[in-house]
């Protein structure tokens, strides 16, 4: 644990200028060759890692963890992230290690003390770690790979529900978020039933600050616009507007219902849409 901690103060107070000293690093590494981290107990791993994701900068753990050899022995997901290519002229940090770090922290920024959607950001790339290196740096389909580990790694720490959940969303679904703007309203609709958005409104928030720190947690992007969050949240609203009610007033019953609600909701998306073409948005 004590390594642990160590990590978390760094993620706490590396914005103030705090480093770790080279003796202390030294006698982290001793301590993970001697196999102090192998048996921790999962619950006070998750436990740390929840509050780190909570500071003002979570790649700091993450980095510390790093240096120390420990992430590889509690977060191999996530260690197998680094040296991992990306194409250039998406990803100008390239590595997907270092974009991984870019994106905790620019989540503490966007979210912070959310932890939440910290987890969801650590993990929504480690699809890319499983990627065939004849592909390289092309991750076609790594959001599909990327949930087999995101499941390992909530099982192994047993994270709570509502964190696995989001987590596996989040990696299936991000690059939906990112061409949302040339999505058809029906397809949009059905990004918001797969979040299960209509029972869970607050998952859209979540997930768009997902998307958003993802977006702009790349070298040169930090301070750049996330037009498609904003159309997204605008969307949401719209289609949330369409309930039952009515369609239960006018005799329909049964599946037709369903049917009825959700042409309703994508007509209330393709409106916006529409509005938005007319004014040249």
């Amino acid at each position: 644990m004590r390594i642990l901690r160590v990590a978390r103060f760094a993620a706490r107070y590396a914005p103030l200028g705090f480093r770790i000293a080279g003796e202390t690093l030294a006698l982290m590494r001793q301590m993970v060759e001697n196999g102090e981290v192998d048996h921790l107990v999962a619950e006070r791993v998750w436990q740390e890692l929840r509050r780190a994701l909570e500071e003002p900068k979570p790649s700091a753990f993450v980095a510390t963890l790093r240096d120390c050899g420990a992430l590889a022995r509690l977060l191999p997901e996530v260690d197998a992230l680094y040296g991992v290519p990306q194409r250039p002229e998406f990803h100008p940090e390239v590595d997907t290690g270092i974009h991984t770090q870019m994106v905790v922290d620019m989540a503490a920024r966007i979210a912070p003390g959310d932890a939440l959607v910290g987890f969801c950001a650590l993990v929504h790339d480690l699809g890319k770690a499983l990627t065939p290196q004849d592909q390289l740096p092309r991750h076609v389909g790594h959001e599909h790979a990327g949930v087999a580990p995101i499941r390992a790694v909530c099982s192994r720490l047993r994270t709570p529900a509502e964190f696995v959940e989001l987590a596996v969303l989040c990696c299936r679904l991000h690059l939906q978020a990112h061409t949302a703007l040339q999505l058809r309203p029906a397809t949009v609709v059905k990004l918001f039933e797969m979040l299960d958005a209509f029972r869970k409104p607050a998952r859209v928030e979540s997930f768009l600050r997902v998307c958003e720190a993802d977006k702009r947690g790349r070298l040169g992007m930090e301070d750049s616009a996330y037009p498609q969050g904003d159309y997204l949240r605008i969307a949401f609203a719209a289609a949330a507007t369409v309930g039952a009610r009515d369609f239960v007033a006018a005799g329909l019953d049964g599946p037709a219902i369903g049917e009825a609600v959700r042409r309703a909701r994508v007509a209330a998306v393709a409106a916006l849409r529409q509005d938005a073409d007319d004014r040249g948005d």
